[in-house]
Order: structure tokens, then C-alpha cells, then sequence
């Protein structure tokens, strides 16, 4: 993968989410929906990012430092605004920035009592963040129909899927 193509799939997975943003009201968005509302959903994604962005600057991810900034799940004006924020700060990073190293932080065992750390770089978390995104795009959709809100049917599917179902047409 290109590093322009790093920041187009960035670009790409948030513009998803803004279509999210500017399909739903906002008590739609910020009402409990089995559990979770679309809000905490996307919050969630935000995060994810904008830890990403933090680690750019620092050489460290810390997955386990999310904000929760309970405006993301609550308001569709402050999740646009961040997210068109991060949008134009990775259009800003230089390629060179993607082949940087990192170390990523991160609880992933349910027992440990302190979070790992392992070596990665910026491309790979990229590449996390926005398979994440879509992860989580795909139950924002289930919970989006559940609450009368029409998504386009790319929307939480993932590129080689598309590509995948795109052959399989043409064969």
C-alpha cells in the first residue's frame, strides 16, 4: 500500500462516518439502542483515531488512554467537527510519517493487570484503525436499520469485500 493510499483510507473509512452524522438526528444518534447507542459506537471509532493521531506525535499508541468523551456519542456537531479535524490533520502528515516506528500499548487479556506493549509502525496501526472503523460501521448499520436510518449498503463493508462481491458480478 502507497502512503498516499494510508491517508486516503483514513480519509475514506471518516467520510463513512460523516455520512453516518449526517443521516441521523441527534437523539437518534445519542439514544441507548441494545446497550449502546450509535453515538458510543462512533465515539469509539474516533478514539481509536484520534489515539493514533497522539502516537504520531509521540511514537506511542496507547489504545488503553481513550478520551470517552462523552460529547462524541452525544452530539452529531461535535463528531462532525472532530472528525472533519482528524480528516484534514491526516491529509496533512507526510508520507515519511507512515514508515515510522511505534510502540503500541494496549489491554488485550482480560486478566492482566497491566497493559502491553509492542513494537509496530504507523502504517500498521493506520491499517488498524480503519478495519476497526469498519468493524464497527458494520454494527452502527445494524443498529442504524433497527432505528429507521438508511445507510448506503457500502457503508461497514470492508474494500475487499466490495472488490470481491464486484468480481463475483462481473464472472
Amino acid at each position: 500500500m502507497a502512503n498516499n493510499s494510508f491517508t486516503a483510507a483514513v480519509e475514506d473509512v471518516l467520510q463513512q462516518g460523516l455520512t453516518l452524522l449526517n443521516g441521523v438526528d441527534g437523539e437518534t444518534y445519542a439514544r441507548p439502542i441494545e446497550g449502546a447507542s450509535l453515538g458510543t459506537h462512533y465515539r469509539h471509532v474516533l478514539d481509536h483515531f484520534l489515539c493514533l493521531r497522539e502516537g504520531i506525535r509521540t511514537g506511542e499508541v496507547n489504545y488503553d488512554h481513550r478520551r470517552r468523551d462523552p460529547r462524541l456519542e452525544n452530539s452529531t456537531e461535535y463528531a462532525r467537527l472532530v472528525t472533519q479535524q482528524l480528516i484534514e490533520e491526516f491529509q496533512e502528515f507526510s508520507p515519511e510519517t507512515f514508515r515510522g516506528e511505534c510502540i503500541v500499548t494496549y489491554t488485550v487479556g482480560y486478566g492482566e493487570d497491566e497493559p502491553g506493549s509492542v513494537p509496530s509502525n504507523l502504517a500498521r496501526e493506520i491499517t488498524f484503525c480503519v478495519g476497526h472503523a469498519i468493524h464497527h460501521y458494520a454494527i452502527l448499520k445494524l443498529l442504524a436499520a433497527g432505528a429507521g436510518v438508511k445507510l448506503p449498503c457500502e457503508f461497514g463493508v470492508a474494500p475487499s469485500t466490495l472488490k470481491h462481491r464486484e468480481s463475483e458480478a462481473h464472472a
